[in-house]
């Protein structure tokens, strides 16, 4: 029989709870639903006002992966879900996971969680704009960070503040907390710091896709700030060998940062690692700390 457990209030059917999810450790599916409670209040400080789309791996990381945008079937009438008009469908609606219940239901699904730039009720207006640093073998984090360090201080200079989180996965993320800004402004923004990044450090930085121009650099992923895309939420488990989470790190940790293993967190490191550090990434969360894109003007 399928336990019932009673979140504020909520029935919730948690299934398959000693399902091995995660072979090369064993970790469980009722491990991910622990990890998930524990960390609730972090997370959902991320994602509690934006849509959602759900990387789903039932069968853990070595089986089908596939992306939910739509409220999958059978999702219960109390889970809130908004507007996300697409070209496709018109009355396209996504799930907001806005509470714990929320977060339970959706965890029970075994998902990575995935969310825009901008809040729900707001679509194209970015409040925040997305770094994604991903390495191009032989390339590690280790070259990610490197080329964070210079991003960082190329956006103090405009006046913006950047917060640095592990991808999960290989790669690093800068996310910069912003007045509210139409998203094809931060997007253009994002190139052009891409491409200036290129010039400044043509030895490891690329702006460009291209798989011929990225071995052994960094590519600068400034299509993450298009109205449309999403990016791995803080916090969220993802479908690895081993049950990695995007994790925000000190400014510290990434300028000490001298091989990959230095910045691979697993579900086991963030209750240390929030008793120690608080949320490190609440502050790009923040609307107090959100600032206007330069040239963005009223």
């Amino acid at each position: 029989m399928t336990p019932i457990t009673l979140v504020e209030g909520r029935r919730i059917a948690l299934s398959n709870l000693d399902k091995v999810l995660y072979p090369e450790t064993g970790f469980t599916k009722g491990e991910v639903l622990h990890y998930y409670a524990t960390v609730a209040e972090p997370l959902l400080a991320q994602i509690h006002d934006r849509a959602v789309s759900f990387l789903r791996y039932p069968d853990g990381p070595e089986g089908q992966l596939f992306f939910t945008k739509n409220p999958p079937p059978g999702t219960p009438d109390w889970v809130r879900t908004t507007p996300v008009p697409r070209s496709e469908d018109p009355s396209a609606t996504q799930v907001v996971v806005a509470d714990l219940p929320t977060l339970m239901w959706s965890a029970n699904l075994v998902v990575e969680f995935h969310v825009h730039q901008w809040p729900a009720g707001s679509p194209a207006v970015a409040d925040r704009m997305v770094l994604d640093l991903d390495p191009g073998p032989p390339a590690t984090i280790v070259e990610c960070c490197a080329a964070a360090l210079w991003l960082r201080d190329r956006l103090a200079a405009d006046g913006l503040d950047a917060h640095a989180k592990t991808s999960g996965s290989k790669g690093l993320h800068l996310a910069v907390p912003l007045e509210p800004t139409p998203s094809e402004r931060v997007s253009a923004y994002a190139k052009r710091l891409a491409q200036e990044a290129e010039r400044a450090l043509p030895d490891l930085v690329v702006h460009r896709m291209a798989k011929a121009l990225r071995p052994g650099k960094v590519f600068v992923d400034h299509s993450q700030n298009a109205a449309a895309k999403t990016t791995a939420a803080a916090y969220t488990l993802r479908a690895r060998r081993a049950p990695t989470v995007s994790t925000p790190v000190t400014w510290d940790e990434v300028e000490a940062c001298r091989t990959p293993a230095g910045l691979v967190f697993l579900a086991a490191d963030i209750a240390p690692r929030l008793d120690r550090h608080g949320d490190l990434f609440a502050a790009a969360a923040d609307p107090a700390r959100a600032r206007p894109l330069p040239g963005a003007g009223p």
